[in-house]
């Protein structure tokens, strides 16, 4: 995508633009709401996070494989009610639209192949996998967003080791504090009964 945008990009009915008409589009002085962000023509994987853009670094190997290996695994026992999806929009509020880099959702909130975004209350599990240039939001900002959301299960991915695996530390909601309670951390294997049953391989992130 173009490093700039230009204002026709924008809806006419935008009230952002820039007088000169050039660059990214002035925000609001509240900031952006989630209708302004559905509405802009922004840069893949962008989140808005309390009414800011922020935009996403081009990822490292881990990252992209990380993911490819825990969706997998997640799929592998799947019940029936649930779905799993990759890199998609959660609203959170007016003001928040994290993109996680892997959730699971109840079956019934999937509409459509044209869906762009699922509600927080939809989901069941948020995964972040953590990258250099968004440490502090992948650790603690989210995490506390996703917990303040009702979001019944977080899993954070950090790479460790001298192979550089993914170690996933697993969270429960607790939901009277509306607070994340650390389950456990996993280096070579992810064995859990909880949202469902889930056995992951953790050291096959060598064989993808």
């Amino acid at each position: 995508m173009e490093e700039t945008m230009a204002a026709e990009e924008l809806p006419d009915r935008s009230p952002y633009r820039r007088p000169d008409g050039s660059g990214w589009p002035v925000p609001p002085p509240d900031g952006y709401t989630v209708d302004d962000f559905f509405t802009l023509d922004l840069p893949p994987h962008t989140e808005l996070i309390d009414g800011s853009l922020d935009f996403v670094s081009p990822q490292r190997a881990f990252h992209t494989l990380s993911m490819c290996l825990l969706e997998q695994g997640l799929r592998q026992h799947l019940p029936n009610g649930l779905r799993v999806r990759r890199e998609m929009a959660m609203v959170l509020g007016r003001r928040n639209v994290p993109e996680p880099d892997v959730i699971v959702v109840m079956a019934e909130a999937v509409k459509s192949q044209r869906q762009n975004r699922y509600q927080a209350a939809d989901v069941l599990l948020a995964v972040e996998i953590v990258s250099p240039d968004s440490e502090d939001r992948d650790r603690d900002t989210k995490p506390h967003k996703y917990a303040a959301a009702g979001i019944k299960h977080f899993w954070l991915v950090e790479m460790t080791g001298e192979r550089d695996r993914p170690m996933v530390i697993t969270y429960e909601l607790d939901p009277v504090n509306k607070t994340y309670v650390s389950t456990g951390v996993h280096h070579d294997r992810l064995k859990l009964s909880a949202p469902y049953d889930i056995d992951i391989d953790l050291t096959a992130i060598d064989e993808l």
